[in-house]
């Protein structure tokens, strides 16, 4: 499936190929919409909401058809009675015409996914949505919210670090969000329930959506009105069951009052797999909204914990990964894991922080309660440094220096058998070594742009790529994402193993030295090696050493002394 990541490059390209133009990853370039077409839009919305309505279907609006908007504008809208197998549901993907994210509208109304998925069946299914069942079309207007019966918030919050290793310098950027509930409030029918699946700091329903909304009503004479704000947050999986995991998994809700609390029950009841996957209902949205931040803040807080005993091990002539199966035996613990390089994702490397800022922005309180949930995520960002760290000391013991290396880092995207690069924990592996001067070559067989890097200049944002924090960055805006490994290989002095991608489990070391074509420093980030593997490095003239592998230094004396 080709590559329709959004680039954060476009906005640049685009002004040299037209100021009014939106162009995909692909390269094809879509004319913004001039103040004409907005009206034809409209009609045409109206023209086909009415057709649905004459159907018995409710109208959803997805604003925002990013990573989670599109994927959930098609569960919606593929769903059916589950008596009749007749659709119930019409969407109407929004997006605003920008010249970064435009192209996705005219993707959508062709039938194509506008994001990258391995899983087959994210593509058939937006195609038959489209296509087929024309359950699903795609706009660029905001008058689109006067026609909904439901509003789906899928706009995207983030959070800006201002530094590596100190979260509490960063904030919650939430404007994108609030303008789009200002926009909500001065579009929407009364009646119109508005769920928020966005992931959000807590009390952002109440403390943020609740007031804006009730206030475009009021200007508009609406001052009886209560707004019917809801909050359900996605648990989303990037992977070949991205779409199961929206569809085909336990969900939690709740509504800022009794009717909005019915009514999101009823709408996810329809739309989602709650036979199998009882939804969870809690009373008020800062408890839903809550519930994700400490959920992904308890998963990053025991990947971090996990650090320190990397550490130890490496120090100490111990190998954590075969501590952690021995651990994994007992069922109680059958969930603990090896951290890696990083703790990538577009959730756990951030969420924490959104509960640490609304703590203290939203509800006001000036005191430090929070100590773990910080200190985990500050851990987590700066653990690929410890990854580099290990590259310049294998290369020390070969006798050579960082700056004078070409490096290659297998692996990419934050975890296996994927092509999401967000936060990965390669990313600041790459940006130390080559701050040090070395020579850097990356090669993923799931990533085809690594945009992180490629266009750090905006993406994802101007002024908040990550090499703002290292010096010597420039030349990484020409990395290429390798696809031919012998070829990407060729003349490393040292071998990163970043992520435990099937096809680096694979590898063995005798076809690793003859692509190098010499002994190389071999790096195991993810647990990859067994003791076998090491111990054939080692007699192959290389240098091994791993995040929390300490027992490498005890091979490499028993293979050097026969």
């Amino acid at each position: 499936m080709p590559n329709l990541q959004s680039s954060g490059k476009d906005e640049n390209a685009n002004q040299n190929v037209h100021s009014l133009t939106s162009v995909c990853p692909l390269g094809e370039a879509f004319p913004l919409p001039e103040d004409k077409d907005f009206q034809e839009e409209f009609v045409r919305l109206q023209s086909l909401v009415e057709e649905q309505r004459l159907k018995g279907r409710e109208i959803v609006v997805v604003m925002g058809v990013g990573f989670v908007g599109a994927v959930m504008a098609g569960v919606v809208a593929d769903s059916v009675d589950k008596e009749k197998g007749e659709p119930t549901k019409f969407v109407i993907g929004m997006q605003r015409p920008s010249t970064r994210s435009y192209w996705k509208i005219p993707y959508l109304n062709r039938g194509l996914a506008p994001v990258e998925a391995e899983d087959p069946e994210v593509a058939p299914m937006i195609y038959r949505c489209v296509k087929e069942k024309r359950t699903l079309t795609a706009s660029f207007t905001y008058d689109a919210l006067t026609l909904a019966d439901v509003v789906v918030v899928d706009v995207q919050c983030d959070y800006n670090k201002e530094a590596i290793g100190d979260v509490k310098q960063g904030n919650a950027d939430i404007a994108d969000l609030e303008n789009s509930l200002k926009i909500i409030g001065e579009k929407i029918n009364p009646e119109c329930l508005v769920l928020i699946e966005t992931t959000v700091p807590p009390g952002t329903t109440e403390y943020v959506a609740y007031p804006i909304i009730k206030k475009a009503f009021e200007k508009r004479g609406l001052q009886d009105a209560e707004p019917l704000l809801a909050h359900s947050f996605e648990r989303v999986m990037p992977g070949r069951e991205y779409v199961a995991s929206i569809r085909d998994f336990w969900r939690v809700c709740s509504g800022a009052n009794a009717t909005a609390r019915e009514r999101v029950i009823a709408f996810l009841s329809d739309v989602l797999n709650v036979d199998e996957f009882p939804l969870t209902v809690l009373d008020r949205p800062i408890e839903s909204e809550t519930c994700k931040i400490v959920e992904n803040s308890y998963r990053a807080t025991i990947l971090a914990f996990m650090h320190e005993w990397s550490l130890f091990s490496e120090r100490n002539g111990v190998d954590l990964i075969k501590v952690i199966e021995a651990i994994k035996v007992r069922p109680t613990h059958s969930n603990i894991i090896f951290p890696g390089p990083g703790i990538g994702g577009y959730c756990l490397p951030k969420d924490g922080g959104l509960g640490v800022w609304a703590y203290h922005t939203l509800m006001g309180f000036e005191d430090d309660i929070f100590k773990i949930t910080p200190a985990a995520i500050d851990i987590n960002d700066t653990r690929g440094l410890r990854a580099a760290q290990l590259v310049r000391d294998a290369l020390r013991n070969m006798g050579k220096i960082v700056a004078a290396s070409r490096i290659v880092v297998l692996g990419v995207s934050y975890r296996e058998d994927v092509g999401d690069t967000r936060y990965s924990g390669s990313e600041i592996v790459v940006r130390k070594l080559a701050e040090m001067g070395a020579e850097m070559v990356v090669h993923d067989p799931y990533v085809r742009h690594w945009w992180e890097l490629e266009k750090q200049d905006t993406y994802p944002a101007a002024g908040r790529s990550m090499a703002r924090f290292f010096r010597n960055q420039e030349n990484l805006s020409n990395i290429i994402v390798h696809k031919d490994l012998q070829k990407t290989l060729r003349f490393a002095d040292a071998v990163v193993l970043a992520v435990r991608h099937q096809e680096y489990l694979e590898l063995n070391p005798d076809d690793i030295v003859a692509m190098t074509g010499r002994p190389a420093a071999i790096i195991d980030c993810f647990g990859l090696l067994d003791d076998q593997k090491i111990r054939r490095y080692f007699e192959l003239g290389c240098e091994v050493k791993g995040l929390g592998r300490g027992h490498v230094k005890r091979i490499k004396d028993e293979v050097r002394n026969t």
